[in-house]
């Protein structure tokens, strides 16, 4: 009996050492996305939006937040950047030149929901790193949500990749 407990127990170490080094990031941001849909879903657009664009609010969590975008890609919620809110990010370009909040639309049309990478500047930093962004259509609302991550050099980024 101990000899299968402490295989148990191995055998979940081995497997939590093989997760991604960044595993609790993509959780909480797919957590904190889903959470804003609900709220979407059960309080409205008003109180979802509201409580997206506190910066102490509910959808921050560390350097992880929440963003709406309405399916026009004008961003209506962001709780860092007020100056973003009512700006058409159509036409913005990651580093690599990827329209990227065009790639979040087409991703939100086509499967709900999902992961997007690409390159990103962290805030006060020139040069970009990869990042990988959740984002998800919010039901009976023309807007999605999303959050993301700045994924850790070690941890063998694609970003670009899913383009």
């Amino acid at each position: 009996m101990i000899g299968k407990r402490v295989f148990g127990v191995a055998f979940f170490m081995m497997l939590a050492m093989a997760c991604p080094l960044n595993a609790g990031q993509a959780e909480d941001a797919t957590s904190l996305v889903n959470g804003a849909v609900t709220l979407f879903k059960e309080s409205g657009r008003e109180a979802a939006l509201k409580a997206i664009n506190m910066k102490s609010g509910p959808f921050v969590k560390g350097e992880l937040y929440v963003f709406a975008i309405t399916m026009d890609n004008v961003i209506l919620g962001h709780p860092h950047e007020h100056s973003l809110r009512r700006v058409n990010v159509s036409n913005t370009k990651d580093a690599n030149g990827v329209l990227l909040f065009q790639r979040f639309k087409e991703v939100v049309e086509k499967d709900g929901s999902g992961w997007v990478e690409y390159m990103w500047s962290k805030p006060g930093e020139k040069d970009p790193s990869p990042k990988r962004s959740f984002v998800m259509k919010v039901p009976g609302e023309e807007l999605y949500v999303g959050a993301g991550y700045y994924v850790p050099a070690s941890a063998g980024s694609r970003a670009g990749a899913g383009r």
